[in-house]
């Protein structure tokens, strides 16, 4: 028989294990497979004698695999259950990341991190379906933000740590880097086939949260209702606006400041780490304050501090300017897919959340593939990236503004 929330209340929940573990999932499915890559991304230019626009087709090669693994994630979550799939991302993961420090030239390189780009979906997407299950309305956006908390440690691994790896093992530091990224990860699949569970009901629980709070939209309602189509398009543009900026900013930031800045790799390395740690408390601190003060706000308030990061970056004021953008960036940068993930269990109700998740991030990734690879012809044609983050800066205004319009679940639930 289930327990009930007063219940649960007086031990720790599961739900909070939960977060745990998807926090170390995502430190290594997108934290160390995306992010580090930007750290990576100045040696192995240098080693494998990349241009930027292939820097760019290379990111755009993992995002384009991410793209593939939201199309299949619904099938696969609905066959196998999300601990199965997100365990399977992550072994995926680590044997690329492993065949990655032994590739020579563009090619095979950009086909595993491609291969990456997969596993990363096939983690990340069944987890953070996760979060409607385990936790209810007013605790959604706390859940889903510290567990893409996972994602800033990472940064502030890589950052601290690759420069480490390039000081001792010279040319064949990134090489280094990718081997001890793939072992990471690999023990990381291992906890989560230990430690993650599908739903409370495996573990005798109801979700964590008031039930007495309970919106209507955010019930677990098995059947569609009208406008819901619409809502989930305006969501997923949303979310496409996000894709396609805030990578342009994290997959090259570190080599304008090495190449544009000056910067040693060394403090270029330690600014990144910056972004690391602001962007812990980002998706928590984001993710809690839009169950106060509802999505909508909370997205447009994001959209406008990513705005500000992004224009920073592109006018090129200095570095007081630089370190101010590499601040708001992140203390920004997560905290939209940790709004996302709460926000389409409220409007479209827990039972439907993960295909709803997996059909907005459909458009995150297109967004994702795109951005980065524009952003590298830019800087080819220019020589400059600032071009790439002040369009990145017009599309994050747009996009507070085009959130503006959304309802909220309550008025929805009236209609």
């Amino acid at each position: 028989m289930p327990i009930s929330a007063s219940d649960t209340n007086r031990s720790l929940h599961y739900g909070w294990v939960i977060v745990a573990v998807g926090a170390l999932v995502l430190f290594s499915c997108l934290g160390l497979a995306r992010y580090a890559y930007t750290m990576l991304l100045p040696a192995m230019q240098a080693g494998l004698q990349l241009s930027y626009d292939r820097m760019g087709l290379i990111g755009t090669a993992n995002f384009s695999g991410y793209l593939v693994a939201v199309v299949l994630s619904p099938w696969l979550i609905r066959r196998f259950r999300p601990r199965a799939v997100i365990s399977t991302g992550l072994l995926l993961i680590a044997l690329c990341m492993a065949g990655i420090s032994q590739s020579h030239g563009f090619l095979p390189v950009a086909l595993l991190y491609a291969l990456t780009g997969l596993g990363g979906g096939f983690a990340n997407i069944p987890l953070m379906a996760l979060v409607p299950c385990w936790f209810r309305s007013q605790t959604r956006g706390r859940a889903a933000g510290l567990i893409i908390g996972g994602n800033g440690l990472a940064i502030i691994c890589a950052g601290y740590l690759i420069p480490l790896l390039n000081r001792s093992y010279a040319a064949d530091g990134w090489r280094m880097a990718w081997l001890l990224l793939a072992a990471v990860t690999l023990l990381t699949a291992l906890i989560a086939v230990l430690w993650l569970r599908n739903a409370p009901s495996e573990k005798g629980l109801e979700p964590l949260g008031p039930l007495q709070h309970e919106q209507h939209g955010s019930m677990p309602v098995p059947h569609e209702h009208r406008g819901d189509g619409g809502l989930l398009l305006r969501l997923g543009l949303l979310y496409l606006a996000f894709g396609a900026t805030f990578m342009v900013f994290g997959t090259f930031i570190v080599t304008s400041m090495v190449r544009e800045y000056g910067l040693s790799e060394v403090r270029a390395g330690q600014y990144w780490s910056w972004v690391g740690f602001f962007s812990v408390f980002s998706g928590v601190g984001f993710g809690a304050l839009s169950d106060r003060i509802g999505r909508k706000q909370g997205l447009i308030l994001v959209f406008m501090v990513q705005s500000t990061a992004y224009l920073l970056a592109g006018l090129k004021l200095g570095s007081v300017g630089l370190l101010l953008a590499i601040v708001l960036y992140g203390s920004a940068v997560f905290a939209i897919p940790a709004i996302m993930a709460a926000a389409v269990g409220d409007y479209l109700g827990s039972a439907r959340a993960a295909a709803s998740f997996a059909t907005i991030t459909l458009f995150f990734a297109v967004g994702q593939a795109i951005g980065p690879a524009v952003a590298g012809l830019l800087a080819r044609l220019y020589g400059s990236f600032s071009p790439a983050y002040l369009c990145a800066a017009a599309i994050t205004l747009s996009a507070a503004l085009f959130a503006f319009f959304l309802p909220s679940p309550k008025q929805r639930g009236a209609a």
